[in-house]
């Protein structure tokens, strides 16, 4: 209800149709709004799960100003002949964390969420006995923002670990002014958060980061009002929700993303792989889901041609797998291990490892090693991030982040 009121007080003045064709797109044979999954996911992803609703049961949608959500923007459908609670009981955002939960106490049936499992979640679902598959099918990155008024532009990763280790405290010990820095951080399970602490911190030193209650943010919404105040601050957001949701909030016209590395955080540095922090928007379903269900026939069509062209239509862009093809082969899951005592990374859930081979790049997309896949094959001896994939006749099977320490 509250998506409706809204909707008729600002589309005479907002409205902006999304193109769409229907040449070649396949939707979910059978899908309606009685069996429609019930589909939960993150602030970041909603304008993503809004359009797939729409596209797969006929519906025009368009982005929209949302009035009470301090300038946000959200994919809004136009809800003439819609049930009035759809969107309320089918389509949720509950963010990343709650989201992750729903999951996995079978309040939801599928998610797509800006980040895999934490720790502490997965260590959740185990005392649930439940696991879940979570598939990559979309990418984004973190992007780190500043006050527009701090001249600093550009910041390498170490620059970013150091200012978060409080190794670096002053704006002019990176070329810009005598004031100290402010760093804000997201709340613990946030999607951004979680994000932070794998991809740039690479999970090291992180609970004894030295910040006061007011420096922690609870909502993405308020980091660019935080960053408007606060020309010494530095947080950081999904570059997805940058550039499509938080287009009016207030403080966003006063907040600039940066350069890490050299390198912007845009659509050609995320699509081609050379800005430093990318991160997968993944797909997750319970292991134990019913494969003729509805959410698991919307697990699979997200892989497919017809699935891909929404998500690049919603602004993400698409990962480079196909169905079914990401971290299982045969229904089976793949699981990777690494065992830092041993220097080793074990790779189970593959019968035949002769016809399978695998690669491991760096966060600058620079190979390290590769070679015929076996059970066991060695940690790379860089330390920091790296990207292990799996392929077999040149298609990738599995992709996994690999933390060496």
């Amino acid at each position: 209800m509250k998506r409706i009121i809204l909707l008729v007080l600002v589309c005479s003045i907002f409205s902006a149709n999304l193109l769409f064709s229907q040449e070649n797109f396949q939707g979910i044979s059978g899908i309606n709004v009685d069996n429609y999954p019930r589909v939960d996911g993150s602030s970041s992803t909603d304008p993503l799960n809004t359009l797939i609703a729409c596209r797969l049961l006929g519906w025009d949608c368009q982005w929209q100003p949302y009035l009470i959500g301090n300038g946000i923007w959200l994919m809004m459908p136009n809800f003439e002949g819609i049930p009035e609670n759809f969107f309320d009981e089918r389509v949720k955002s509950s963010q990343t964390h709650n989201s992750i939960i729903n999951l996995i106490d079978n309040q939801a049936d599928i998610i797509v969420s800006a980040r895999k499992m934490s720790a502490d979640e997965r260590a959740y679902a185990e005392s649930k006995g439940v696991s879940l598959i979570e598939t990559p099918i979309a990418l984004d990155a973190l992007v780190f923002l500043l006050n527009k008024q701090n001249p600093v532009n550009s910041l390498t990763i170490k620059q970013v670990q150091d200012i978060y280790t409080g190794n670096i405290t002053n704006w002019n010990e990176l070329g810009g002014a005598d004031e100290t820095i402010k760093p804000f951080i997201r709340n613990e399970n946030s999607g951004s958060q979680e994000m932070m602490k794998e991809i740039v911190m690479n999970n090291a030193g992180v609970p004894n980061w030295d910040v006061g209650d007011d420096e922690i943010i609870s909502t993405m919404a308020a980091v660019y009002t935080e960053l408007a105040m606060y020309q010494n601050g530095i947080c950081f957001s999904p570059h997805y929700y940058k550039e499509y949701i938080i287009r009016d909030a207030v403080g966003a016209d006063n907040v600039k993303s940066i350069e890490i590395n050299g390198i912007y955080p845009d659509a050609n540095t995320i699509k081609d792989k050379t800005y430093p922090f990318l991160a997968d928007v993944y797909v997750s379903i319970r292991s134990d889901l019913d494969q003729n269900s509805m959410a698991y026939k919307l697990y699979e069509w997200l892989q497919t041609p017809s699935g891909k062209s929404v998500i690049e239509e919603s602004g993400y862009i698409p990962s480079e797998s196909g169905l079914n093809n990401i971290n299982q082969i045969n229904d089976q899951p793949i699981q990777i291990s690494l065992n830092s005592a041993e220097g080793t990374i074990g790779i189970r859930g593959i019968d035949d490892y002769k016809n399978q081979n695998y690669a491991v790049y760096n966060m600058l997309g620079q190979l390290i090693q590769s070679g015929k896949l076996k059970q066991t094959i060695d940690l790379p001896s860089e330390k920091g991030l790296h990207i292990l994939t799996i392929t077999q006749n040149r298609k990738v099977i599995a992709r996994e982040k690999i933390i060496v320490k």
